[in-house]
């Protein structure tokens, strides 16, 4: 099991192991992150991708995806936005409330962001180097970037992209290999992980198709990367990077039991109960969708969550589910 890294470095900061929680808009909140990273086995952890205007703006709720508890160090804070002053200056806010490390979003597809950032920066690279050095100029805490392939299939730039970044002080690229237009259709060309990894000596982590352990050991020993990125593959299973500890040490992993997944399920929606988080109800939904496929009748759990009227009535329904299960002591 040699080829999953223990630990890799971004600048002094050790990360161990060498695993990274991928920032997913409407998913890696702090209590997300914490349950994930109270499963073990995950190095570093991301928020979700935040807007630099919002940010400088002061916007109530652009601040709140920079909530964050000690626990959870250490941690990145990404942002997006095309403006390099606004940028440099939502960096050093992120550098003031804390965060271990800053990270610039080159990657995300999605229209709102393109057009103000994300996957938008791939078109212009005169402007994202300027754009970079601005903010390495404004922070003393390690940068990285997170990019594409490119913006479409005739214009593959990662590599160009990672040797500008490199050569104004960023601190780690991770590569996502699909190409804007692809979005998440298709397949993630680790090929062109590891032509990133023989063009830079920074870091380099690997993001795209993790959906196993044995998918991670694949991707590190075919690209060379450092560290591998799991973003998906963690929301409808959160115990993946739990597995990859046990497989890099063993060979095998387990997987969760029903009493597991109850417990987690109903933690977690407990959490954002008790949070009174903004559209708790709708991130119970969302969750449950992902989360109940490895479950005995599984949609039938979620029938019975998407028809609920309120988060107290999905939590006396989930416990509902799972009862017989846990009397029975099953496991599944």
């Amino acid at each position: 099991m040699d080829h999953l890294q223990q630990s890799f470095r971004i600048r002094d900061i050790e990360i161990a192991p060498a695993t990274v929680l991928a920032p997913m808009a409407g998913v890696t909140d702090t209590i997300f992150r914490r349950m994930i990273r109270g499963l073990g086995g995950c190095g570093l952890i991301m928020t979700e991708f935040t807007s630099a205007e919002g940010v400088t703006r002061n916007a109530a709720r652009t601040l709140s995806y920079l909530y964050f508890h000690p626990q959870e160090h250490p941690i990145t804070a990404q942002l997006f936005g095309a403006n390099a002053r606004v940028m440099a200056d939502a960096a050093k806010l992120v550098e003031d409330l804390g965060f271990d490390i800053v990270d610039i979003n080159l990657g995300c597809p999605a229209k709102k962001v393109v057009k103000c950032g994300g996957s938008g920066l791939l078109r212009d690279l005169r402007a994202l180097e300027e754009l970079l050095s601005l903010v390495r100029r404004a922070v003393r805490i390690p940068l990285t970037i997170k990019t594409r392939a490119g913006w479409d299939d005739k214009s593959i730039v990662a590599v160009e992209v990672a040797r500008l970044a490199e050569g104004v002080g960023v601190e780690a690229i991770a590569v996502h290999p699909r190409t804007r237009e692809q979005r998440y259709n298709g397949f993630a060309d680790w090929n062109l992980i590891r032509a990133v990894k023989s063009a830079v000596s920074v870091p380099v982590i690997g993001n795209g198709d993790i959906r196993t352990p044995e998918d991670a050991v694949r991707m590190r020993r075919e690209t060379g990367c450092d560290a591998v990125m799991i973003g998906r593959g963690a929301s409808t299973n959160p115990w993946i990077f739990g597995q990859m500890e046990q497989f890099a040490a063993t060979g095998r992993y387990e997987e969760p039991s029903d009493a597991d997944r109850y417990n987690l399920l109903s933690k977690y929606f407990r959490h954002l109960n008790e949070a009174e988080w903004p559209d708790a109800i709708g991130k119970m939904k969302q969750f449950a969708c992902w989360f109940t496929h490895g479950v005995r009748n599984g949609a039938e759990l979620r029938r019975q969550v998407t028809t609920a009227q309120s988060p107290g009535e999905i939590l006396k329904r989930v416990d509902a589910f799972f009862a017989p299960e846990l009397a029975a002591g099953g496991t599944s």
